[in-house]
């Protein structure tokens, strides 16, 4: 069993308007994440709110997705990830953590699902040209140090640098494991190479 967390709790300040909120490929880029997860094979999918929670909240009415509200994303981005991992059941074999800002079709992610069918790791990795990208799949085995990660020890950085010796680095032929959207630039520059 695999399951999704979707960080989208952030005041996306260096945007300028919700990340979650953005278009891509016709809908909110947090119902495109979501549907996405599911299509790559994840068996349940976490979407932590946050920051304008009420105006993002009604776009993810539909899918099928628990919706976690983070009072606290003010406080770091740990916060989001234990609101998340919180809500992970128990079951999941892996965990696959992700930005909303950080779009990936099914078909980048199906590899990285399918390598995780047959690995001992506790952390994959997807790259492609020597960078590592997104998302970063978890063990199932994690979950407990996922659940109580915290922005002062550097968040889920700290588990990754923990498990450094059980990590598997998956190749993925696209770079868009890369996308990360942070500016309206880097917006537009993504939008033009999806």
């Amino acid at each position: 069993m695999i399951a999704g967390i979707v960080l989208a709790a952030g005041e996306s300040r260096r945007m300028g308007s919700p990340k979650p909120l953005l278009g891509w490929k016709g809908r909110p880029l947090v119902r495109y994440q979501v549907e996405q997860l599911r299509a790559a094979g994840c068996d349940a999918v976490v979407v932590v709110l946050g920051s304008r929670a009420d105006r993002v909240q009604p776009f993810t009415d539909g899918l099928r997705a628990t919706v976690v509200i983070n009072n606290h994303f003010a406080e770091g981005r740990a916060t989001s990830v234990r609101a998340g991992a919180a809500l992970v059941p128990a079951s999941a074999e892996w965990i696959a953590v992700l930005g909303v800002d950080q779009p990936r079709p099914a078909a980048v992610m199906r590899p990285l699902f399918q390598a995780a069918a047959d690995s001992d790791a506790d952390i994959l990795v997807p790259v492609y040209g020597g960078r590592r990208g997104h998302p970063v799949l978890f063990s199932g085995r994690l979950l407990g140090e996922m659940r109580d990660v915290q922005d002062a020890t550097l968040g889920l950085r700290a588990v990754v640098h923990r498990h450094l010796d059980h990590q598997r680095e998956v190749p993925i032929d696209s770079p868009l494991i890369h996308v990360d959207m942070n500016t309206p630039a880097a917006y537009v520059a993504a939008l033009a190479a999806r």
